[in-house]
C-alpha cells in the first residue's frame, strides 16, 4: 500500500507544472498519502544543489495553495547528466528508501523519463507526466507547456507583424522547441506566416530569398519567416560567412549562424530590403499557463497519484483526442514524432 508518494521536477521548466504539483498534492491528501516534494530534480535526491538540506520536504495542500497558476515551477528544477550512471541512479533509489517514500512521480521531458524508467527497474515505482515546451515526445499529442509557449510566441508575431506593415519591411522570428518544430508550425499557422523553417527538415537559403523576393514583387513586403532555434545545422551548404564578408558585414571565424544573420542573408538576397529578426527566447517558457496546460496538468496528476495507489507503476501519462491516457515508459519513449510535411509544405508554397 502507498503510504508516501515523491514529486519532482527535472530539465527545462514548463508552465503547467505547478498545476500538476497541487493536483497530485490534491489526489494524495484525498487518499490519505503523504507527499514529498523534492526540488531540483534529480539533483535533490543526490545532494548536488548549492543548498541541499533544503532539497527534500514534505508538502500538503496549504504548501501548494497558490501555485496552479504561478509561473516556472515551485519545487525549482535542474539537469543533471550524472544521473545517467548507474552508480547514481542506484544512490538515488537508496535516498527514496531511506526517506520512505514508495513511489515517486516526475514531471519532465524524454531525458527525465529515462531517469524515470531506470528507477523502476531498481524497485522505485514511478509515472512520468510530459512537461516540456517542445512538444517533442511521439506518443502524446499535447506536452504541458507547449500550448502556452504557442500562444506566446503567436501574440509576439502578431504583434511583430503589425509592426512589419506600418514599416513595410519583412521579419525573422526565432521560436524555442529544441529538435522539434511544433511550436514553430502551430505559430506559423496561427498567424499567417508565409514562411517557416523546421529542424525536421533541409532547407537552402537561395529557396528563402526566392520565396521572399515573389512575395515582395506581388505586393507583400511584411512577409514574416518562423524558424525554430535548432533550424542551422540543417541549412544546405552555403557559405554565409563569406557572404557576409563580401557585401559589407563583418563576421569573425567562429561567430555562428543566427537570426539576425540569416536577415541580413536576406536583405542582401532581396534588393536591399530592411529584413528584421526577433529572438523570442524565454517568455515561452516563463509565462503563465494556459487553460489548456493547466486543464491538462490537473488531469494527469490525478491519474499519476491513482495509478500509484493502485500498484500500477512505470507508466507514462499522456494526452491523446483530448483524453488522458497511460502507456508503458519506454514504449512512449520509442514512439517516434510524426511531422506533418503537406502543412510544411503549404506555409512556404503559396
Amino acid at each position: 500500500m502507498i503510504k508516501k508518494i515523491g514529486i519532482l521536477t527535472s530539465g527545462g521548466d514548463s508552465p503547467g507544472m505547478n498545476a500538476a504539483v497541487v493536483a497530485v498534492a490534491r489526489c494524495a491528501a484525498m487518499y490519505d498519502i503523504k507527499l514529498m516534494g523534492i526540488k531540483r530534480g534529480y539533483n535533490g535526491l543526490l545532494g548536488l544543489s548549492d543548498n541541499p538540506e533544503d532539497d527534500i520536504a514534505e508538502l500538503n495542500l496549504e504548501t501548494v495553495l497558490d501555485i496552479a497558476d504561478q509561473r516556472g515551477t515551485f519545487l525549482r528544477t535542474a539537469r543533471c547528466d550524472e544521473f545517467k550512471k548507474p552508480e547514481v541512479q542506484r544512490k538515488a533509489a537508496q535516498t527514496l528508501r531511506e526517506l520512505g517514500v514508495d513511489a515517486l512521480v516526475v514531471i519532465g521531458g524524454d531525458g527525465s523519463f529515462n531517469g524515470a524508467m531506470r528507477l523502476c527497474e531498481l524497485g522505485i515505482p514511478c509515472v512520468t507526466i510530459p512537461g516540456t515546451i517542445d512538444n517533442d515526445l511521439g506518443y502524446t499529442e499535447q506536452t504541458l507547456g507547449f500550448d502556452t509557449a504557442v500562444n506566446v510566441c503567436v501574440d509576439a508575431v502578431r504583434s511583430i507583424r503589425a509592426t512589419s506593415r506600418s514599416h513595410d519591411r519583412p521579419s525573422v522570428v526565432q521560436v524555442m522547441g529544441r529538435n522539434a518544430g511544433d511550436i514553430a508550425m502551430r505559430t506559423a499557422m496561427a498567424t499567417g506566416a508565409e514562411m517557416v523553417v523546421c529542424p525536421e527538415m533541409d532547407w537552402d537559403v537561395d529557396e528563402l530569398a526566392a520565396r521572399l523576393n515573389s512575395l515582395i514583387a506581388k505586393g507583400n513586403t511584411r512577409a514574416t519567416l518562423v524558424i525554430g532555434e535548432n533550424c542551422w545545422h540543417k541549412m544546405k551548404e552555403f557559405d554565409w560567412r563569406k557572404f557576409l564578408n563580401d557585401n559589407g558585414k563583418t563576421i569573425y571565424p567562429g561567430e555562428p549562424l543566427n537570426a539576425e544573420r540569416l536577415a541580413s542573408i536576406l536583405k542582401r538576397k532581396c534588393n536591399g530590403i530592411e529584413a528584421r529578426a526577433t529572438v523570442i527566447g524565454y517568455t515561452q517558457r516563463g509565462a503563465v499557463p494556459s487553460a489548456s496546460d493547466s486543464a491538462f496538468a490537473f488531469e494527469a496528476g490525478h491519474l499519476a497519484v491513482q495509478l500509484l495507489n493502485r500498484g500500477i507503476a512505470n507508466q507514462a501519462i499522456g494526452l491523446r483526442h483530448g483524453q488522458v491516457f497511460n502507456m508503458p515508459i519506454a514504449d512512449a519513449l520509442s514512439m517516434k514524432k510524426h511531422f506533418n510535411r503537406e502543412l510544411y509544405d503549404l506555409i512556404n508554397k503559396l
